[in-house]
């Protein structure tokens, strides 16, 4: 069947999405590892395609305040993706990186702001490089942004940034864990439909 929306995907091609994800984990754990410093395990992550509406509960609910940075998808695959961080979170990363904490988001300085960033942009890059690797096209993302909001508002700004005609996105759960401590993680990945198609065929499940 012709792919047209996200909602389209069958049971093959949605797993050959959670093989990414594998292999994407598997990346971002050696790559967090070295960047904090300590062993991390992440264990395998759910790959979901949701309704915006049931992403926004699955995720915590409309009201909940939350970080989300964001970088766009360049080159083989155009799109968008974001990393949902929670304060929690947040902490763990500053603290492992800087050696400090903050009791709230408007505590953020501009050194915060630049290790929760690169510590996004590093979990992101993990799973574009595992696209990349497993389907030979080139992928780059931009500089991340950060904005802080409610999740309701947060989780359309990609649709509303690059103009998307969406109503579902994919949504990549799992979590991480070092220093005895787990930790979820989230990420949004949302390419255009034909970056999507294209995926599919170079993992040899899909062929218009």
């Amino acid at each position: 069947m012709a792919i047209k929306s996200y909602e389209d995907l069958d049971s093959m091609q949605l797993d050959a999405l959670r093989e990414i994800g594998n292999i994407g984990a598997g990346n971002a754990a050696t790559a967090l590892s070295g960047t904090i410093g300590k062993p991390v395990n992440i264990d395998i992550p759910t790959v979901k395609i949701l309704d915006i509406n049931e992403a926004v509960e699955a995720l915590g609910g409309a009201e909940k305040i939350v970080a989300g940075i964001m970088v766009k998808l360049e080159e083989g695959i155009h799109g968008a993706m974001m990393s949902i961080q929670t304060l929690d979170v947040i902490n763990l990363m500053l603290d492992s990186l800087l050696g400090t904490k903050v009791d709230s988001y408007e505590e953020l300085d501009e050194m915060h702001v630049s290790a929760v960033c690169e510590i996004a942009n590093i979990l992101m890059g993990s799973y574009v490089n595992a696209i990349s690797d497993m389907t030979g096209m080139p992928v780059n993302i931009s500089v991340p942004a950060i904005s802080i909001n409610m999740l309701g508002a947060l989780v359309a700004v990609p649709m509303a940034t690059y103009c998307y005609e969406a109503d579902k996105i994919m949504i990549i759960e799992g979590k991480f864990s070092f220093d005895g401590m787990m930790h979820k993680h989230n990420l949004m990945l949302i390419p255009d439909v034909d970056s999507l198609k294209r995926v599919l065929t170079r993992l040899g499940v899909y062929n218009e």
